[in-house]
């Protein structure tokens, strides 16, 4: 007998989807690792301390009611998933209440692939489908789950990327299987001094061997979302391409690749500036060429860097990081809409570049 998925779980799952990729709307990534949260922290002479952790993202999801006009979806992390507002109700609930769906990461980090060059594959499979129920009957709705490839000479090799998107495609079949709509996530990273051109080559590729490898898993796709890179140069390369460079390479990119069947695209910043990045999805949505999908954002430190600048772990301070804060949910939110014309630019950390080298999470 062959395991389906029923006709009410392909709603629900297709339901939650395109809530999360309503117009206007997009996800707060606010599931950083205890240690990246560390780095956040540290930058502002903060201690790593849980209650740290905790006071900061509660000051993300208590920011106000213009929060949920911008915000459809938070991923959280699985610490923050259990943790509570000074009031004693769980984040889960503090968002519900708000109308802002959450989700958990559920990967467990990358490992190197014997014989290559730093190559990676990410792990977390083998008590996943256990996890997700459980994060299920918890409050998530959605997942996310990263995979990394690097542009380099001799890279990503057809090993690096055909593992990953294997893995993708498994990770995305269980998560459906157990409720979550998956995020999937296959980063091509800006570390690099490649050009525009060559990157949009190399994700071309990668994104074609994962929809190959979701089709073949027999994954739902109406019931997905995808989280990519947007086609740029590589961090260290000179000139940086302009917003409609950036667009067309990446709408081109995508209608060669990702099926309409997927309800929607959420990209990640990968460490442009906040401003950058909301130019860069302006200028996305904006551009002329067919797009079947809605076009939003998963954005992590390109949604918190001036809020995480605004605050200083200063009780003082809440208010008026908050206000960062909305001021890039709000910017993101027009981007999506491609309205957005740089009315955040005076925000705190607007124009501060946010790369990391082989950015971790």
């Amino acid at each position: 007998m062959s395991l389906e998925l029923s006709q009410q779980e392909k709603q629900e799952l297709a339901s939650v989807a395109q809530q999360i990729v309503t117009p206007g709307k997009g996800i707060l990534a606010a599931d950083e690792s205890t240690g990246t949260m560390g780095k956040r922290l540290a930058s502002i002479g903060v201690e790593n301390a849980e209650e740290n952790r905790r006071k900061f993202r509660q000051l993300l999801f208590t920011s106000g009611k213009d929060m949920a006009s911008h915000i459809s979806g938070v991923i959280l992390f699985h610490e923050t998933l259990y943790q509570k507002g000074d009031n004693g109700k769980l984040f889960v609930d503090i968002l519900k209440e708000q109308g802002i769906i959450p989700g958990i990461k559920v990967d467990k980090g990358v490992v190197q692939l014997l014989g290559t060059k730093s190559e990676t594959t990410t792990q977390g499979l083998d008590d996943l489908g256990k996890r997700c129920a459980q994060y299920k009957a918890d409050g998530a709705q959605f997942a996310k789950w990263r995979c990394v490839l690097k542009i380099t000479d001799s890279t990503p090799t057809e090993l690096a990327i055909q593992e990953n998107a294997h893995v993708l495609a498994r990770y995305a079949s269980i998560c459906q299987q157990n409720g979550l709509v998956p995020i999937v996530e296959p980063e091509v990273i800006p570390d690099g001094d490649h050009s525009l051109a060559v990157c949009q080559k190399v994700t071309q590729s990668v994104l074609a061997a994962t929809y190959k490898a979701l089709h073949d898993h027999n994954v739902f796709l109406e019931g997905t979302l995808l989280k990519p890179n947007m086609v740029t140069e590589g961090a260290s390369h000179e000139p940086k391409a302009s917003p409609a460079d950036v667009a067309n390479a990446t709408v081109v990119t995508l209608a060669r690749t990702v099926p309409a069947a997927v309800p929607g695209i959420v990209f990640l910043s990968g460490g442009q500036s906040e401003e950058r990045a909301s130019v860069n999805l302006s200028a996305i949505n904006s551009c002329s060429a067919t797009k079947p999908w809605k076009l939003s954002f998963s954005f992590g430190r390109a949604l918190q860097a001036s809020t995480l600048k605004a605050w200083l772990g200063k009780d003082e301070n809440i208010t008026s990081s908050q206000q960062e804060f909305i001021k890039r949910a709000e910017a993101n939110g027009s981007a999506t809409l491609g309205k957005y014309c740089g009315e955040g630019a005076d925000s705190a950390a607007a124009s501060q570049s946010l790369f990391v080298a082989n950015h971790v999470y």
